[in-house]
Formats: structure tokens, C-alpha cells, sequence
């Protein structure tokens, strides 16, 4: 089962909070936001009408990122992939 298979199956059994919050919640619970979450907070985000529960949500994801709390590993692999090509 894929990260976001398992995102949306837990989503399924939680009735007040939505897919966006659910995605926000785990990133901050790991400590992680990985490739696969955030393709996925894309599009919910594109895709769906969504409230202020999940535009505070989303806003907090961001802070907790550009603080460093939460990883962002898009930017990690870039990163990455920056570094062995300079070597």
C-alpha cells in the first residue's frame, strides 16, 4: 500500500476532519512531508472547495517547514541531486 492509498483509506474512517487536514496532520505528527503527501495536498488543494480549518492547516504545514520542523523531501531531493551534480 502506497503512502497515499494509506492517506486516503484513514481519511475514509475520519469524518470531521478532510483529506487536506489528514495529509497536514501526518506531515506534522513525522515530521515529514513526503514527495507522494504533497502531489496529493496539490491537488485536493486545486481540486476542492476546502475551509478555513484546512487553509490554517495548510498555512501551519508552511511555517512548520520554513522553520524546519517539518522536512520537505522535494526540496531534499533537489538538494540532493544539486550536490552530485556539482561533484
Amino acid at each position: 500500500m502506497t503512502q497515499l492509498q494509506c492517506l486516503r483509506a484513514c481519511h475514509q474512517g475520519e469524518s470531521t476532519m478532510t483529506l487536506i487536514s489528514t495529509i497536514v496532520g501526518k506531515a506534522l505528527k513525522t515530521g515529514y512531508l513526503t514527495v507522494e503527501a504533497e502531489e496529493l495536498l496539490r491537488q485536493q488543494l486545486q481540486m476542492t472547495k476546502y475551509g478555513l480549518e484546512d487553509f490554517e492547516a495548510f498555512i501551519t504545514l508552511q511555517k512548520e517547514m520554513m522553520e524546519g520542523r517539518v522536512r520537505h523531501q522535494a526540496l531534499e531531493l533537489l538538494r540532493s541531486s544539486r550536490c552530485s551534480a556539482t561533484a
